[in-house]
């Protein structure tokens, strides 16, 4: 039982990527491979010389039975040619690319090309990623089943895009890994934040020469080897500088740096990889006193000038803020617009301001700050800073 498991844990989303191609219904792939783990669960007393050949041609038969009992025109060309396709299918290489950049195809929306990539690529279950993204099963479910459809019915090619076509949508396909982990990463449960680097490694080695699939890898890598200093046992929040550092790590900071330098040897400097520069100078001062804010801070001038976001150049403000003094950090943050609702805008705004010595407009800020916070972490973390500014030293 366990080496049927280990087999298909190992090798489902290769499995399924050729199914799918071969299918072109990746619905009816993913039924048929259940199918076949089935089989494999009630027949093998050992596991086969070449399992992979084995469930796929128990799936692809399975698949043209479904088609069979559904009445849907059994002798039509596409199945007549799936009957003869077990050469085919079992000569294919690694179409996992494939299978990734069809599931974040611009054409589903951002949630349907989350919610299928942890399905198809990662493995998840639907009560799995409903628990993540806080829906019910059967909502994640049926969400699931609609953007399968949609690539169905959309004739949505399963495929790596042409050349001209892939920054684009490589892009997109990051963004969609980036995201997976950023939710994982502050969720009390890593499932997601370790798939999402998962995913990220898969990505990496599968494009082995896009340094900002390398880049993203590195970023996830460093920000999690933080994850255990990140919180108290309680659940609060603890700041980087307040972080006990010998509970970062090093193993994962070694592996996202070398990984970060293979990247920016290649002199393609993206936002990932200027992200996990900055998270690679923190992760090497010994003390937070040691932090070379300078050089924080220039990385972050190079990405506003890549990504000139809102948030981009909150992070800009503070990293000048420490540089330079918390003066000047003040006077680059209130020059930002469009973050009022954004609580890390006026934590950070009262933060400069408790620095400066202006007691009543930091806690102003902080009550500001406090109104907008959402997760009871940046709460508790928040009242605890309006409370000592407001209890009088003695």
């Amino acid at each position: 039982m366990d080496a049927i498991e280990r087999v298909f844990r190992e090798q489902r989303t290769r499995m399924l990527a050729a199914l799918t191609r071969v299918l072109g219904d990746m619905e009816l792939a993913e039924d048929s491979l259940q199918d076949a783990l089935a089989q494999a669960l009630r027949s093998w007393s050992e596991v086969p010389d070449d399992p992979m050949a084995w469930l796929l041609t128990v799936a692809r038969n399975r698949a043209i039975d479904r088609i069979r009992r559904a009445r849907r025109a059994p002798r039509e060309p596409a199945v007549a040619a799936w009957e003869h396709s077990e050469e085919r299918l079992l000569n294919v290489g690694d179409e996992r690319l494939s299978l990734i950049f069809t599931c974040c195809h611009p054409a589903l929306s951002l949630e349907a090309r989350v919610a299928l990539t942890l399905q198809a690529v990662a493995g998840l279950t639907a009560a799995q990623i409903g628990r993540a993204f806080l829906v019910p099963e059967s909502t994640m479910a049926q969400r699931l089943v609609r953007a399968k459809r949609k690539i169905k019915h959309a004739g949505i090619a399963f495929a790596v895009p042409a050349d001209h076509q892939l920054p684009e949508r490589l892009s997109a396909v990051l963004a969609v890994v980036y995201l997976v982990y950023t939710q994982g990463y502050t969720a009390a449960d890593h499932t997601l934040a370790d798939e999402a680097i998962r995913l990220g490694k898969l990505i990496a080695t599968l494009m082995p020469s896009e340094p900002e699939a390398h880049g993203l890898l590195a970023l996830m890598l460093l920000q999690n080897s933080r994850r255990d200093a990140r919180r108290t046992r309680s659940g609060d929040l603890v700041l980087l500088e307040d972080q006990d550092r010998s509970l970062w790590d090093a193993s994962q900071i070694a592996e996202g740096i070398g990984i970060l330098d293979r990247a920016l040897s290649r002199r393609a400097p993206g936002p990932y990889q200027l992200q996990a520069a900055i998270a690679a100078v923190h992760s090497q001062a010994a003390r937070p006193q040691d932090t070379d804010w300078l050089q924080i801070a220039a990385l972050y001038t190079e990405l506003v000038t890549r990504q000139p976001t809102p948030v981009v150049r909150l992070n800009l403000a503070v990293a000048v803020a420490m540089a330079d003094g918390p003066a000047k950090g003040l006077e680059m943050l209130d020059s930002i617009a469009g973050l009022e609702k954004f609580h890390l805008m006026h934590s950070a705004r009262a933060d400069l301001l408790r620095r400066l010595g202006s007691t009543e407009e930091a806690a102003e800020s902080y009550r500001v700050a406090l109104s907008l916070a959402t997760e009871d972490s940046d709460r508790r973390f928040l009242s605890s800073r309006l409370t000592e500014l407001e209890t009088p030293s003695s």
